[in-house]
């Protein structure tokens, strides 16, 4: 069988392979995808406009650089995540297909030509997220502020969703972007703390989970959201325990999906959970008080997020009535 690799050069410095630091381990096992997994592949009119307005901005889009499953269908509803700070990630995590390396300048125009393509695209709520960006003194939340600005001055009706690195070691980063006050404030732990030294080598659990408990401190109003993947060896009881620590840090609104495998260098795929089991997580997590759970093998942090934050923010309405 052939070894799947990503050869495309990133941008910046960096250049050489896409994922430079995989390219001498074995090649993993792959696991045959069940029915419930399989998507169409992208096609269609607005689908194609999509593209053209994020190549006509020159930006980058989480939905390609991490190959999303569920493009085709958020593209042809014209819904895209803009991902700034580069294509280039400073880490190395064994699940993602971000390119890895020393990433370039930051653009000074991407705010405003983040804002400009959000505007053309009549969006009503926009999610923006970046690589990891380790060189910079702030992480790049300067960055995100400027986005947020620009977002709200070319589209003043559309709410903004952010989805963050975790700022480790960058005193002051997070504070300045929870003061620009988006309106969901998203940061995945993506894992088990049992899993992290595998699959988040450059991250540590509980200041993740530290990151969206300082959000809530320092402002309740905003909504905070995290994400995690399974099929990558975790337990079920493991997932159970990582939904107690959230609602401990006030997160509410929590994504569960199936973690797919990039390509044969990434982090191998331990089982594929059903859609039953996934059935079974959402009913756990509901009760434990989240205000919102989507749980499912395609649920993505961005999937479907313009309809998940009306819901979200008509359920604390609800909660808040009660």
């Amino acid at each position: 069988m052939a070894t799947l690799i990503d050869k495309r050069t990133p941008a910046g410095p960096g250049g050489g392979h896409r994922h430079p630091e995989k390219r001498e381990r074995p090649d993993t096992a792959v696991l045959r995808k069940p029915d419930w997994i399989r998507v169409k592949a992208p096609a269609g009119a607005e689908y194609q406009r999509t593209k053209e307005i994020v190549r006509e901005n020159n930006l980058v889009t989480v939905c390609e650089e991490a190959a999303c499953p569920n493009i085709g269908e958020c593209w042809q509803q014209r819904h895209a995540t803009f991902m700034i700070l580069g294509e280039v990630c400073t880490r190395a995590c064994s699940f993602c297909n971000v390119a890895t390396g020393l990433p370039g300048a930051l653009d000074p125009q991407e705010p405003a030509n983040v804002g400009a393509a959000v505007a053309k695209m009549g969006l009503a709520h926009v999610v923006v997220t970046s690589v990891d960006r380790d060189d910079l003194d702030d992480g790049g939340a300067d960055h995100f502020v400027q986005t947020i600005a620009a977002i709200r001055r070319s589209a003043p009706g559309t709410t903004i969703e952010v989805l963050t690195p975790d700022f480790l070691r960058k005193p002051g980063a997070a504070e300045m972007l929870i003061d620009a006050a988006p309106d969901v404030f998203n940061h995945n732990l993506e894992t088990v703390p049992r899993l992290y030294l595998t699959i988040r080598p450059g991250a540590r659990y509980y200041h993740s989970l530290r990151l969206l408990e300082r959000v809530k401190e320092r402002n309740d109003r905003l909504f905070t959201k995290s994400g995690l993947m399974v099929g990558l060896g975790e337990t079920r009881a493991e997932i159970i325990q990582v939904m107690d620590d959230m609602r401990s840090a006030g997160i509410d609104f929590l994504t569960i999906g199936q973690y797919l495998q990039p390509t044969r260098k990434h982090a191998a795929i331990d089982r594929y959970w059903t859609p039953e089991e996934f059935q079974g997580l959402a009913t756990i997590a509901e009760s434990k008080g989240f205000l919102m759970v989507s749980a499912s093998p395609l649920t993505r942090s961005s999937h479907h997020a313009g309809e998940d934050f009306a819901r979200l923010r008509a359920a604390r309405e609800t909660r808040e009535r009660a």
